[in-house]
């Protein structure tokens, strides 16, 4: 199947595309990388009207679904953008429906607020914090965007279950330590909490929360994955169509010719399972669970396939640091581990999927 967007999305996605291939620039990239700081992108992200897109208009967002912040997604990959920040907001929000002043700070102030879990795993109720005499105490590793926040959405362990906890990030008991990471794109950190105070976010169901949340990290960074794959596939058709052996360019070699066809079918294929997951994930449909774990575990393991075929096409090159393949390669494998390995997801669709006796 081959999903179609509506003309509305189609525009956006080509406008967002337009503005990040300016914004966004390999040089001004490779300026923002090396320096470690995304400030200047995110700032201005927010300053023209992009964080919002795909966000409630009535919380100060600039309306849509998940399927526009999956084309948002998808475009920031592939340009590489340094974008943690928003995709860690973009996790939290709907944890703040029960609060919509910090949501509309989130949305219209860019207050960036991320959700704290940990960024190596499936976001769930599992929790390293407590509550002690009305303190947290307690430690979160590798939360994407952490260095980034100027709040915390932190799930906390309760006497009578998890409940979630809004901490300003600028008050004692409150430490973020950075980790550096291979892909200079994004960041992320630990938190270490050593009597903060939190205020306590109203929410009905927590573990409902916090499963729509992985759902959307499911399909916000399969998203950026595709994005990811669609320029190393470019790339590397540029690249074969110069790159010359024997007199003729490499691209007319049968190997490399399907070496390339296999990519743009695991972006073909990408693509569709994204845009349904996205949609079903954004409708509540009864199925969107298993749409979301497919894609996450499909399309991430299909864009580190990709970024390992287009090294190779690439050759000595592409493994140079003045290349800018290295740049999307670190990306596509940390989207692979990013909030669940494709191992992991797919779990989730098997312990999802009916068991049908052997006829």
């Amino acid at each position: 199947m081959r999903w179609e967007l509506s003309d509305e999305q189609a525009d956006f996605r080509d406008v967002l595309a337009d503005w990040l291939g300016e914004t966004c620039a390999s040089e001004t990239l490779r300026g923002w990388l090396d320096s470690g700081d995304h400030a200047a992108f995110e700032e201005r992200f927010v300053a023209e009207g992009w964080f919002g897109v795909g966000t409630p208009e009535d919380l100060g967002g600039e309306g849509g679904g998940l399927v526009e912040l999956a084309l948002a997604a998808e475009e920031l990959g592939r340009r590489a953008a340094p974008a943690a920040a928003w995709l860690g907001s973009m996790l939290a929000l709907p944890a703040l429906a029960g609060m919509p002043e910090a949501a509309k700070a989130l949305l219209a102030d860019g207050i960036t607020t991320v959700l704290t879990v940990p960024a190596g795993a499936v976001p769930g109720a599992a929790t390293g914090v407590v509550a002690r005499e009305g303190r947290l105490v307690g430690s979160i590793p590798a939360v994407l965007a952490a260095d980034r926040a100027q709040r915390l959405v932190v799930p906390v362990a309760g006497d009578h279950g998890t409940v979630l906890e809004l901490v300003e990030v600028a008050q004692p008991g409150v430490v973020v330590h950075g980790r550096g990471l291979t892909d200079r794109s994004r960041t992320v950190a630990d938190v270490e909490l050593d009597g903060a105070l939190g205020t306590a976010i109203p929410v009905h169901d927590v573990a409902d929360v916090l499963d729509s949340a992985a759902l959307r990290a499911a399909v916000l960074v399969a998203a950026d994955s595709l994005g990811v794959m669609e320029q190393m596939l470019d790339a590397t058709v540029d690249y074969v169509q110069q790159r010359k052996q024997f007199g003729v360019p490499i691209g007319s070699f049968q190997a490399v010719k399907h070496a390339a066809a296999e990519m743009l079918v695991k972006v073909e294929a990408g693509r569709s399972i994204v845009y349904l997951a996205a949609a079903s994930v954004g409708s509540a449909h009864e199925d969107a669970p298993l749409h979301a774990a497919a894609a996450k575990a499909q399309v991430c393991a299909a864009a580190s396939a990709a970024a390992d075929s287009a090294l190779t096409l690439h050759g000595a090159i592409g493994y140079t640091w003045e290349h800018d393949l290295q740049i999307f390669y670190k990306r596509a494998k940390l989207d692979a581990e990013l909030f669940g390995s494709p191992a992991a997801w797919n779990d989730r669709l098997a312990r999802r999927l009916a068991l049908l006796p052997t006829p």
